[in-house]
């Protein structure tokens, strides 16, 4: 057994116990940071990625540039990494499969894999499009633990939130029906939503929480098995970097340590 292979059997244990909170890197240095604070495992986060290359999130990077990312992060860890893969670099199940061997090949034992159709900005595929694409990465790298995405919350699908719930329920059950291991919801916090989310979907669900929602605790009691943090790590250190940049040029100790602990680069990279 290879200790990839490995990795991907702790990853996926850690999803089986619950209470699996996956921060999101943009790079080496902050995957290390996140590593140092004890995190069991790390993931990307495709918008941070794409944004420290100076684009926009939504694959605006192409997949050959996106693994080089990838795999430059997976050398600087001794974790599990997720993989953001966005929708897959291509409509079709062959392009799927290739995206996750690349992932693969890249050092990452997991992937977050959307549903969002790029080509009709505001749309889904449809679930027996989406299902070939997943069986696809399945069959392509078996070891990969696949967090199937839909995006019904996140783009304010249907008329009602009732709607919303029936229409990832559907997409989720159809996800693990085709090999997901895991059924990924962005933009659901509510516990009550939740936890009719997780009963209806009957297999692991995960999640994404920014700064308002409830704490893990009550996410994870009302069925979520994994909590990501999404592109929300990056955008609060962008914030601490403006504040810097305005205050630069009258007072040198706006550069001064932030009270973190991190005083010393060798604690990241010793």
């Amino acid at each position: 057994m290879t200790d990839q292979t490995r990795r991907a059997q702790v990853f996926r244990d850690l999803h089986r116990q619950r209470g699996l909170i996956l921060p999101n890197a943009w790079d080496a240095a902050s995957a290390r940071v996140f590593q140092t604070s004890g995190f069991a495992a790390v993931a990307t986060t495709s918008a941070g990625v794409a944004w420290a290359r100076g684009a926009r999130d939504g694959e605006a990077l192409t997949r050959a540039e996106m693994m080089r990312e990838i795999a430059t992060i997976a050398r600087a860890l001794d974790l599990p990494l997720n993989a953001d893969v966005e929708a897959g670099y291509g409509p079709t199940a062959a392009d799927a499969a290739e995206t996750a061997r690349q992932a693969w090949a890249a050092g990452a034992v997991g992937v977050n894999f959307e549903d969002a159709d790029y080509a009709a900005p505001g749309a889904l595929t449809s679930v027996s499009h989406q299902q070939a694409r997943i069986a696809a990465m399945r069959d392509a790298v078996p070891e990969i633990v696949i967090n199937a995405r839909t995006d019904v919350f996140l783009l304010g699908l249907g008329d009602s939130e009732v709607e919303r719930v029936g229409m990832a329920i559907e997409r989720g059950r159809a996800w693990l029906e085709a090999g997901a291991d895991v059924v990924f919801l962005p933009g659901v916090t509510d516990p009550a939503v939740v936890k009719r989310l997780a009963d209806g979907v009957g297999g692991p669900i995960s999640l994404m929480a920014g700064p308002d929602a409830p704490p893990a605790t009550a996410l994870f009691a009302a069925g979520a098995c994994r909590i990501s943090t999404g592109p929300y790590p990056m955008r609060a250190i962008l914030e601490r970097l403006k504040s810097l940049a305005d205050g630069l040029a009258a007072d040198w100790s706006v550069m001064s340590p932030a009270g973190d602990g991190l005083t010393k680069i060798g604690v990241v990279f010793g």
